[in-house]
């Protein structure tokens, strides 16, 4: 791939990289954990377990399905602890939590994308996160509107690693791949992108560091407010 083709559109990751992971996910972890045990404390540190998530202290493994899976996927791991719940039950109850979860901003969005947007480049948001809860965080944010796609894993194209949302995106913008970049937290991210034939860029803002993401990534940086620095460097 030219490393040297000039980027007209970006699709970036939503959570650990638009919005900081810890603080929006731990906080839906305890929430949602305890809607499903009831209020039992206990019974909800089990049900933790089967995500990945130490309810004791609010904290996440770094192998945590929740933290690049998909509703789907969080829910099947839960099933089996819930037997009154239909799947169908389990998964609503799941994106109602998302969405009222609370948000940080990993740096003050409607300035960073209004720079991005001033520059001509299309923007999207590929998440594994379902499209609604998607939606109402970056319209809780006042962003949503900046963006030309946003991509759930329900929205019809699949989830991430595989490509699916970022050729949709490619479609949708009339973008080749090779003009486009990924920005992601994850392997699953970085994956994605270059399984599209994407370039990819890396943020610390979610659960992985350097060390598992600079093998995947064009370059890493500490988060999504370093990549207007980065373009000017490839122009």
């Amino acid at each position: 791939m030219n490393a040297f083709q000039p980027v007209h559109g970006i699709i970036f990751d939503k959570d650990g990289t638009l919005f900081d992971f810890t603080t929006t996910w731990e906080a839906w972890a305890r929430a949602f954990l305890l809607r499903l045990a009831d209020g039992e404390e206990a019974r909800a540190g089990i049900l933790g377990k089967a995500i990945g998530f130490a309810f004791e202290t609010s904290t996440f493994h770094k192998t945590s399905l929740v933290i690049a899976g998909t509703a789907a996927e969080i829910g099947a791991a839960l099933a089996p602890h819930v037997p009154d719940l239909t799947s169908d039950k389990l998964l609503k109850i799941i994106n109602e939590e998302a969405a009222h979860a609370p948000q940080t901003e990993a740096v003050p969005l409607a300035p960073f994308l209004d720079d991005l947007r001033a520059r001509g480049l299309k923007l999207g948001v590929a998440t594994n996160d379902a499209e609604a809860p998607a939606r109402a965080h970056l319209d809780a944010a006042g962003v949503v509107a900046h963006f030309d796609v946003i991509a759930g894993y329900d929205s019809g194209h699949g989830g991430k690693p595989a490509p699916g949302q970022l050729l949709a995106f490619c479609a949708a913008t009339g973008l080749s791949p090779d003009n486009v970049i990924m920005v992601g937290d994850s392997l699953h991210d970085l994956r994605a992108g270059r399984a599209a034939g994407m370039r990819t860029l890396a943020v610390l803002t979610g659960m992985a560091d350097t060390k598992d993401l600079a093998p995947h990534a064009d370059a890493v940086l500490p988060d999504i407010g370093h990549i207007p620095a980065w373009l000017d460097q490839q122009a």
